[in-house]
């Protein structure tokens, strides 16, 4: 890939993912687990497994901007640093998005057909936090589409040139 293809990728996935960051904070800062208990009746362990993935999913979506805008921000444009940084950012951000480490919450891959969300919470949830959900969803389907091709073709490359 050429550097500009791959300069404009990162720059996708480091916008991207500070929309992502935001959006997560802003609800993680002003959320409690009493908020969520009290608005919905419901399993207490559950919500705090849900808040501890969704904080999980944080740390990793800062750990990818921060990298991309190491990268961007260089004197020169270094574009095998930029394709290992959006390979951990399809693997760690996205997967972990997509596919939670602990089930709270799993996709439906469906939903591609029926145009509804994507995610799915594996028990009941306040609407707060299916709220949450459907704001960051959009960006990393964004993040997932434009960034497929690092799934498996940078993996391979880079067993090529070992």
């Amino acid at each position: 890939m050429g550097n500009t293809l791959v300069q404009n990728q990162l720059t996708l996935a480091h916008d991207t993912l500070l929309e992502i960051c935001s959006k997560l904070s802003h609800f993680l800062d002003e959320t409690t687990l009493t908020d969520i208990i009290n608005d919905s009746t419901g399993d207490e362990e559950y919500f705090k497994s849900v808040l501890s993935s969704l904080r999980r999913v944080l740390v990793f979506c800062e750990e990818g901007k921060e990298a991309s805008e190491i990268i961007l921000n260089g004197k020169t444009f270094r574009k095998v640093a930029a394709e290992k940084t959006l390979f951990w950012i399809y693997h760690h951000c996205v997967e972990e998005f997509f596919n939670p480490r602990v089930d709270n919450w799993y996709e439906d891959s469906r939903s591609a057909y029926t145009g509804k969300n994507a995610i799915h919470f594996s028990k009941q949830v306040p609407t707060s936090l299916k709220d949450v959900m459907k704001t960051i969803e959009g960006p990393f389907q964004t993040i997932r589409e434009e960034l497929e091709y690092y799934e498996t073709d940078f993996q391979t490359k880079m067993m090529q040139t070992k």
